[in-house]
């Protein structure tokens, strides 16, 4: 199981590091790099800097790993054949270290604003120059590329596993038609990988699926948590009783497209949101009873009940020659679990991201970074209002880093208060110091 250890650098030398497993530097090489101390600046759901109570990009990635970390541990007691000695495939193990760092490192490359950042950007670069962007590729172009590590010239050089765990799109998107993968660069590297671990064409790593589903856990009980705190969740009979509301999150499950796995085709649609949501705020006031109608410690236990019945259920099974993550109730598929995972998302969906206030502060948002955008996108104006350490490292690489990647880049890696810092500097009526620091 060497594979799994490989990196596409040597490490550096005069460190000690060779006093700790490969995982564990790959957890304190993620830890400590910028790019992972920038999601404290990042939007969750609302703005980062709204509130000292509401998720960031941070937050929510360690309580993925939190969560992923405790299902690998119990996965290995459940399902001997995960366990390094185990397992006949590397894609096959499930290492409770590699599944933490995936989890870190999951939501590295999403840009400032949160997804509304990610379509603008994105919009930007294919009209105007036919490139894409998007965040799970931009994972590893700050993992490969864009973070420096001391005698690296492979960004972090994390272990083949961990990059892998990453990987929840394994495909190009620079592909036609392609909406989710790696960007070329990177995934012709990735590819390699996959063929030394003979992994299966569009097949993920145990480790992978893992992760992408305690994401998902995380996404239908936390962000729901922030909701009810911000009071757009409005915890009453008559608000989870409104035929809008129900409508409302029946049309968002028939026209998410990537809903498919889900077989919504075997269920009364309307029948199972009105059970799911009926569930929920039943169980709400039995725990605001028990715990003397505190909402507070009410928001905490409906959350980590939530939580403990979805991970709970993790299981494995065998799909189509290789092996699925998922919800397993009596060694199969437990579709219903994750059809009512589904409807708590969609419920965070409608009730926050969809909110107008939510939704004014998004248009804000994409209005700064059209402008941004604009700003630096001519190199010969943009060259001058650019830090200069970034236009060093944009010298140093150019034969392989366009101008309009490298703008990208740039905006990408802001944090929301420094974006709306550089705006202000280009189109506020504000002063400001020269001599305040980047």
């Amino acid at each position: 199981m060497d594979i799994r250890h490989m990196r596409l650098d040597e490490p550096a030398l005069g460190t000690f590091s060779e006093e700790r497993e490969e995982y564990e530097r790959d957890y304190a090489r993620l830890i400590q790099s910028p790019a992972f101390r920038r999601l404290q600046g990042k939007s969750q759901v609302f703005g980062a800097g709204s509130g000292d109570y509401y998720r960031t990009r941070l937050t929510h990635s360690l309580e993925v790993s939190q969560i992923a970390r405790e299902a690998a541990r119990r996965l290995a007691k459940h399902y001997p054949f995960v366990k390094t000695e185990n397992s006949e495939h590397p894609g096959l193990v499930v290492n409770p270290a590699v599944v933490e760092c995936a989890a870190l490192a999951h939501d590295l490359g999403h840009p400032p604003f949160g997804h509304r950042g990610e379509e603008v950007l994105n919009h930007l670069l294919q009209e105007q120059f036919g490139m894409k962007y998007e965040g799970n590729a931009q994972n590893f172009r700050i993992l490969m590329f864009l973070e420096k590590r001391a005698g690296s010239g492979s960004g972090l050089d994390l272990t083949a596993a961990v990059l892998l765990a990453v990987n929840k799109y394994p495909y190009c998107l620079d592909e036609p038609g392609r909406l989710k993968g790696v960007y070329g660069p990177e995934w012709d590297i990735i590819n390699e990988l996959r063929g030394r671990w003979d992994m299966p064409e569009g097949a993920r790593t145990l480790e992978t699926q893992l992760m992408d589903l305690c994401d998902d856990i995380a996404y239908s009980t936390h962000d729901i948590e922030d909701g009810i705190r911000a009071g757009k969740i409005v915890m009453d009979r008559s608000f989870f009783e409104s035929e809008h509301l129900h409508s409302h999150l029946v049309q968002e499950i028939v026209d998410d497209e990537g809903n498919k796995d889900f077989h919504w085709e075997e269920v009364d649609i309307p029948a199972m949101v009105r059970r799911v949501l009926d569930e929920f705020i039943g169980q709400w006031e039995q725990i605001y009873r028990s715990v003397g109608r505190e909402s507070s410690r009410s928001r905490r236990e409906i959350k980590a009940r939530w939580v403990s019945t979805f991970a709970g259920r993790i299981g494995i099974i065998d799909k189509d020659g290789w092996k699925r993550v998922t919800f397993v109730r009596d060694g199969a598929c437990d579709y219903e679990l994750l059809r009512t995972m589904e409807i708590l998302k969609k419920l965070a969906w409608v009730t926050l991201i969809k909110d107008f206030r939510v939704q004014r502060l998004q248009m804000r948002s994409e209005i700064m970074i059209r402008r941004l955008w604009d700003s630096f996108i001519k190199p010969e104006t943009g060259r001058l209002i650019i830090p200069t350490d970034w236009l060093q490292s944009y010298e140093q690489h150019s034969a392989k880093w366009s101008w309009p990647r490298f703008v990208a880049d740039y905006i990408a890696g802001m944090t929301d208060s420094y974006a709306e810092k550089v705006y202000s500097e280009l189109f506020a009526s504000k002063s400001g110091s020269i001599y305040e620091m980047d």
